[in-house]
């Protein structure tokens, strides 16, 4: 199997204390792992760890290819429509993938491609944030809550997206708080705990 993704006693720091406790984990190609844990616990913390948006404190990360990250909140420019924004993340990325029309049509904005992103609802806006990992396409992939703001056929378009990744050699790695991917494979899963604080 292809390795995508490592952690060895991985941890991140804030004013000097760990945030969670110490992670080991590996995720190879079909692979996917959930993230579970209570809020404040350190799930967006870690996802953006591993993505190297933050490095660890102590411990390391390594990553055997470049990660997709889709974080909770939208990451595109309000005043730019949604084709624009799409096209923007291809040039920036190099991506390969399904032209901007295409996206939008996967993720269910078929339609929407000259409306400004700021004009979205908040479900509309995760669905674009989704038609981003289309247009730019990249084997790991690393969501901070994709089902936040869905409604349950969004939550199902979710579980195909994941689905689809994984049967072509691509990985997840994902955080959850209510709902669990609904997919064919097996979940990892990695129960986040908050360090405890020493006085």
């Amino acid at each position: 199997m292809t390795r995508m993704l490592e952690a060895h006693q991985a941890t991140f720091a804030r004013n000097g204390e760990a945030v969670f406790t110490a992670v080991d984990l590996a995720l190879d190609a079909g692979q996917a792992l959930i993230v579970l844990g209570p809020n404040g616990c350190g799930k967006t913390t870690l996802l953006r760890m591993l993505a190297g948006i933050l490095r660890p404190w102590q411990g390391k990360v390594i990553r055997h290819c470049q990660p997709a990250f889709l974080g909770h909140l939208p990451a595109f420019k309000g005043d730019l429509s949604c084709r624009e924004n799409l096209a923007f993340q291809r040039r920036f990325h190099g991506g390969t993938g399904l032209d901007e029309n295409r996206a939008l049509a996967r993720v269910g904005l078929a339609g929407l491609g000259l409306r400004p992103a700021r004009t979205l609802s908040a479900g509309q806006k995760r669905r674009l944030g989704l038609a981003g990992l289309l247009v730019a396409p990249r084997p790991l992939w690393l969501l901070d809550e994709p089902y936040a703001s869905l409604d349950d056929v969004g939550c199902e378009l979710v579980d195909r997206l994941l689905s689809d990744h994984l049967s072509e050699g691509g990985a997840v790695a994902l955080s959850a708080h209510q709902r669990k991917p609904v997919i064919d494979v097996d979940l990892v899963r990695l129960e986040l705990a908050a360090a405890e604080v020493v006085s």
